[in-house]
């Protein structure tokens, strides 16, 4: 496989250590995207002027979801065979990259996605400890509904190959994107896998904005995706391995 045929993708809002991580990755010799999602103009002016990467601007903070739909877009426009997504965050070490990279081409599946809690969590792991609950909890959702055998739903960590991408619409701009994408991942009948990464919370009080800071509203707005995406695919009568599965939230 051509390293011009991989497309690295980082969204981007504010994050200061962004430079940094964007010229680790730049090493592995790759192309390189960064969405801008709305930054201030000083971080946008350093980013323009950093040398061979391709960039796609959003003029306001349209949302983590938005972002990687934008990469979603453009590796299948510009014809690329894989897509890796990294948060700009500081959270996942591109380091980790060749971790995706050896599994090329995947011939056993279709979305191979990173998981901080494939091995179980250590006692005193410095984790947000409701995140890592919601996290917990929305996942044992998704298996039961998929039978995929998640350990991590919301890592965005993650490689997929673009021309699978096509069977896909994704339409959530929010942080909830990856379990829309997950039912209709299962929805087309894609294969997933996942792999173990790092578990890094660089800022433990890294807050949601506005009222998705409040864990119950966080929670319910993650079901209404999941119960949204389930009654479109009823409404469009699309049969998944022939069954119909009854899950409690």
């Amino acid at each position: 496989m051509h390293r011009n045929n991989i497309l690295v993708a980082m969204p981007v809002f504010n994050e200061i250590a962004v430079y940094n991580i964007i010229q680790r990755v730049k090493n592995f010799s790759l192309d390189v995207l960064v969405i801008d999602d709305g930054s201030t103009y000083s971080l946008r002016k350093e980013l323009i002027n950093v040398e061979n990467i391709r960039m796609i601007v959003h003029p306001r903070n349209l949302g983590y979801g938005k972002a990687i739909i934008d990469a979603f877009t453009y590796a299948m426009k510009n014809r690329y065979d894989y897509l890796l997504t990294i948060d700009g965050d500081g959270q996942h070490e591109p380091e980790e990259i060749p971790l995706f990279l050896r599994e090329i081409p995947f011939h056993d599946c279709d979305i191979l996605s990173g998981s901080r809690y494939f091995f179980p969590l250590k006692v005193g792991a410095n984790v947000p400890i409701e995140r890592y609950l919601i996290n917990k909890r929305i996942t044992g959702i998704l298996n039961r509904i998929t039978g995929f055998g998640l350990t991590d739903s919301f890592c965005g960590f993650k490689a997929y190959k673009v021309g699978k991408l096509k069977a896909l619409h994704v339409t959530e701009h929010g942080y909830g994107m990856p379990l829309q994408l997950w039912i209709q991942a299962w929805k087309m009948g894609l294969w997933v896998r996942e792999i173990p990464v790092k578990l890094i919370y660089k800022d433990l009080t890294k807050h949601f904005k506005g009222t998705l800071e409040d864990p119950n509203i966080r929670l319910q707005y993650y079901k209404n995706i999941i119960r949204k995406e389930l009654a479109d695919m009823e409404q469009k009568n699309i049969a998944v391995c022939g069954t119909k599965k009854t899950v409690r939230y």
